[in-house]
């Protein structure tokens, strides 16, 4: 796949999972493409808060913040990303026909392969399964069949999804125990090879396709707008923290009028973790076999993959690519200083992997978090990130996987 240039000296962007912003088509408003890229960035340093933050404590200070804020939303940031991304692959504003589809589609394919090996790759390490790339690989596929949709179409299945996808990941986890689960990761080759399988991609895993296609399709339908036209903005400045205010004000009342958040953090075994903070119940909906609470589908915590927690990590995506857009058109004199960040974001599968890699290699750690994790922990894998990412794009086009992932992708050029 060929890569798009919006400048002559602009950032190097690579296709990942998390996704970069490329295209084989025409070129786009340079300022758009750098506002991907500088979220995805974003999205990246909200991961490395989640795995190496420091434990959230009461009254803790900007660290415990970031993390609070960045749990949950940083990935589903990558999700919509990767969903946008996908638009970018496929035909930002009008879908590829013909051989030029069905050669995109292949790539697509080849992506998803290739994540998949590398996800399963990362969850026999002591990761496990907080990775996120083979939950990528199923987004990938499940996404194809609706590449060729028009923005109104894909908004259209992102609200049905966000609606009907936790009513239904909520029953069908509830049919489960630990006998069935034994027995469907019994005939899953995946499963038996990594501890994550089909099952745990779309249903039970951290990021669930059940629910998170919910992220990718709102990825689609931005891939497919033009953000930089100003009614665009206007409306999704509109809808971004609409859907915010929806998603966590309604729930917070809800749950509040109703008291099922003492019924949620009484039923729930992780709250007796000592280092957990009072006041939170992270658990995702239904997901762990001691008996899901119903009352979880009014939550918004991060992961619960509730109705509200779609809605306000959606808003909350929308908002942040839309400020980051329209901050790199309009605020020209910060593109010079946020070009290290920015290179982050063009070589996201890369950070991604080696923040999990230098996890694993710390020394006395066994699992993410670590032992060690801290603010200060937290603030050197950013700075040590930035400082990679902008060297190496000094000198090469893409980052080390992102080579790899585009030559892999070549193969789909003899698709006829």
């Amino acid at each position: 796949m060929t890569e798009i240039e919006t400048a002559k000296k602009a950032p190097p962007r690579s296709l990942s999972a998390p996704e970069s912003a490329t295209a084989t088509e025409r070129p786009a408003p340079m300022a758009r493409l750098v506002g991907v890229d500088l979220a995805r960035a974003l999205a990246v340093f909200g991961m490395f808060a989640v795995h190496v933050g420091p434990f959230p404590t009461p009254g803790g200070g900007v660290g415990d913040w970031f993390l609070g804020l960045a749990s949950g939303r940083a990935s589903a940031l990558f999700a919509t990303l990767a969903g946008f991304s996908l638009m970018l692959i496929a035909g930002r504003r009008e879908p590829k026909t013909g051989l030029a589809g069905r050669q995109a589609k292949a790539r697509i394919v080849i992506r998803a392969v290739i994540l998949l090996v590398l996800g399963s790759a990362l969850a026999m390490t002591n990761f496990g399964g907080a990775g996120i790339l083979n939950f990528y690989a199923l987004y990938f596929l499940l996404a194809l069949p609706l590449l060729r949709l028009r923005a109104r179409t894909l908004a259209i299945i992102a609200v049905a999804l966000a609606v009907v996808t936790p009513q239904l990941a909520f029953g069908l986890r509830a049919l489960l125990n630990e006998s069935i689960v034994k027995s469907i990761d019994a005939y899953d080759p995946i499963a038996r090879l990594s501890g994550v399988g089909l099952l745990d991609l779309l249903l039970t895993g951290l990021y669930p396709a059940i629910t998170w296609m919910t992220f990718v399709v709102t990825g689609m339908t931005l891939g497919r707008l033009d953000l930089t036209s100003g009614a665009v903005q206007r409306r999704l400045a509109v809808v971004g923290p609409v859907l915010i205010g929806f998603g966590y004000g309604v729930s917070w009342l809800a749950l509040r009028l109703s008291g099922g958040d003492q019924k949620i953090m009484a039923g729930m075994p992780a709250m007796k973790d000592p280092g957990m903070a009072p006041g939170s119940f992270d658990m995702p909906v239904g997901g762990g076999l001691w008996g899901p609470d119903a009352w979880g589908l009014l939550a918004a915590e991060p992961h619960t993959g509730s109705t509200f927690d779609l809605i306000g990590s959606i808003g909350i995506a929308i908002t942040v690519l839309l400020c980051l857009t329209v901050a790199m058109d309009r605020l020209l004199w910060l593109r010079r200083p946020a070009t290290p960040i920015i290179a982050v974001g063009t070589m996201s599968l890369t950070i991604y992997v080696g923040h999990i890699l230098v996890i694993l290699a710390l020394p006395g750690e066994a699992a993410t978090p670590p032992r060690s994790a801290s603010t200060a922990l937290l603030f050197w894998f950013i700075v040590g990130a930035t400082l990679f990412a902008a060297v190496w794009s000094r000198f090469f086009r893409r980052g080390p996987l992102e080579y790899l992932l585009n030559g892999a992708t070549k193969l789909a050029n003899s698709v006829r």
